[in-house]
């Protein structure tokens, strides 16, 4: 599953993006990738692993309600599941 976030820029400025990607690793447990950054500039990435697919749906939805909270948008969504 994966979430690309963008926020309005100011004048002048390139707009700032959060990616957020949700995917199983090898050995079943769930891994939360978190890419930020301004486009054009630095990003930096984050990773969570989980155990269980829940927790990690959870924290996925978290993690894309705060982003929507400080003013970014659902440019793209993709993956089997829509998220709720």
């Amino acid at each position: 599953m994966r979430l690309l976030l963008q926020q309005k820029p100011d004048a002048g400025e390139h707009p700032k993006y959060v990616q957020l990607i949700l995917q199983q690793d090898l050995l079943g447990g769930w891994s939360l990738v978190r890419e930020t950054g301004q486009i054009g500039g630095k990003v930096q990435l984050k990773r969570e692993q989980f155990l269980e697919q829940d927790a990690a749906l959870a924290a996925f939805e978290k993690a894309r309600d705060a982003q929507v909270r400080r003013g970014f948008v659902v440019m793209f969504a993709q993956g089997v599941d829509a998220p709720r």
